[in-house]
């Protein structure tokens, strides 16, 4: 039902229209500017239909009243005369609804108000959505869990400052995605984003690497090379598995994180450290510091933010949202046209544990894809370890009972979880498993038909 709210001074408006418009709307009149203010204000109306014609008060000494209604949330609907018209489009303009002519014609304030009201109602749904989705820059981060929430909050907070960021998280949570958002949004985009595996580069090497060298600085360096400290220059340095580097050389990036300068090797020259410097690493550093693996004035230098990026079995809500997103992915780089995932091998995606993370989900869609003979992943697409019988309640097979009985418990378990995860449309899960409707009834008809004792496990 929608709630119209008339402001006017024609009490007479309320009668026709309440009756007349019939159970759809639920009409109530008010006559005060500073209560029709306070009902739309607290949200007690849907659709706000004001009569110009109803005040003693020239529009324009209404204006400022006028704005303040439009923008408490509520659609408005202007009615007036004839000769208000201009004035009922310049409202328009300012952001009210629609307007319709008095006395209103009824087939059409029904469809103008419906409409005012549906555009409202969507509004808000898109607003919504548009509060769980990824900032703009953040596109390649999916999921819209609180967890997820939570870290594009705080990379909204800090992209647009220079201070140091540590972002935690096991291996495959999507540690350097965190990092290129905060890169995207902040003011450095436009420039580089150079990213320094530290645990990849030989520990003979790493300063080099990192600082750069003269010609003739080491045995082979024949040429002046830069390093990933001055390739960064103006824009962002991002060092991940920050716990790998040496104690020496996190001495040596400590005094460039103080001074805001390094030397090459092989120079006494100093060169400015411009970009600004992000980390990341899978490892607990306070319990290296504790233990004098990682320094304790390094770990506060890189940590003046904390992110953390949550392990996938902490939200997953997200996982079908994810596994669609790589389906669709590696559909377009294989071009191998892919539409669905069944109900049942998404069950199985949700209940699996995920040690490798996102990297892993998108890996097995990955190679489900490939696998697959249709458009569509089911559960044979996936790897064995997340088939496992025991996944459907099948560990506790009554003893004694043949390889055929066993095969038959199992079938009509995957026939009651198929209809569940089909809220129970039995047409839906038939299909679900690409069986007929017909088989479907017989393996979940009296057991005793079937020959076969169903487990007391079983969903009726």
């Amino acid at each position: 039902m929608i709630r119209l709210l008339l402001h006017s001074q024609d009490v007479s408006l309320q009668y026709l229209l309440g009756p007349t418009l019939g159970s759809e709307f639920s009409v109530f009149l008010e006559r005060r500017m500073d209560r029709i203010r306070e009902i739309v204000s607290q949200g007690q109306c849907d659709v706000l239909i004001l009569d110009l014609d109803s005040s003693s008060y020239p529009i324009q000494q209404q204006l400022g009243f006028f704005d303040e209604i439009r923008d408490c949330g509520a659609p408005v609907v202007v009615m007036t005369d004839d000769n208000g018209r201009a004035t009922a489009l310049d409202l328009v303009q300012r952001g009210f609804s629609n307007y319709i002519r008095k006395p209103p014609a009824l087939p059409e304030l029904k469809i103008v108000v419906r409409r005012a009201h549906e555009f409202a109602v969507l509004k808000r749904e898109l607003e919504s959505v548009r509060q769980q989705l990824p900032p703009s820059g953040c596109d390649r981060m999916i999921g819209s869990s609180p967890r997820c929430q939570i870290v594009y909050d705080l990379v909204r907070r800090v992209a647009s400052l220079d201070a140091s960021v540590l972002i935690t998280g096991e291996s495959g949570t999507g540690k350097e995605l965190i990092a290129r958002a905060i890169h995207n949004l902040g003011d450095r985009k436009e420039r580089p984003f150079v990213a320094v595996s530290c645990g990849a580069i030989p520990q003979t090497l790493i300063e080099a690497e990192l600082f750069g060298a003269e010609k003739g600085a080491y045995t082979g360096s024949a040429t002046r090379r830069k390093g990933y400290l001055e390739e960064a220059g103006n824009g962002t340095l991002f060092f991940d598995e920050i716990g790998e580097l040496s104690p020496l050389t996190q001495v040596k990036l400590l005094r460039v994180l103080q001074e805001r300068e390094f030397s090459r090797l092989g120079s006494s020259h100093a060169v400015p450290l411009e970009a600004r410097v992000l980390f990341a690493t899978h490892r607990n550093l306070l319990e290296m510091v504790a233990e004098g693996a990682f320094r304790q004035d390094l770990y506060y230098r890189i940590n003046v933010m904390g992110i953390k990026a949550p392990p996938l079995r902490d939200h997953t809500e997200d996982i079908p949202l994810l596994a669609r997103h790589f389906m669709q992915e590696y559909s377009r780089l294989y071009r191998k046209p892919m539409t669905r995932i069944t109900p049942s091998a998404m069950s199985l995606l949700v209940e699996y544990e995920w040690p490798g993370n996102v990297r892993e989900l998108e890996n097995v869609i990955q190679g489900a894809l490939i696998l697959s003979d249709d458009d569509t992943i089911q559960p044979k697409d996936l790897p064995r370890n997340m088939q496992q019988p025991d996944l459907l309640g099948l560990g506790d097979a009554l003893p004694g009972e043949s390889f055929e009985e066993q095969m038959q418990d199992y079938k009509i378990r995957l026939a009651h979880r198929a209809i569940q995860e089909c809220n129970g449309n039995k047409t839906l899960a038939a299909r679900s498993l690409q069986i007929s409707r017909t088989y479907l009834h017989r393996l979940i008809k009296d057991p005793a038909e079937n020959d076969v004792s169903m487990p007391t496990s079983a969903p009726n």
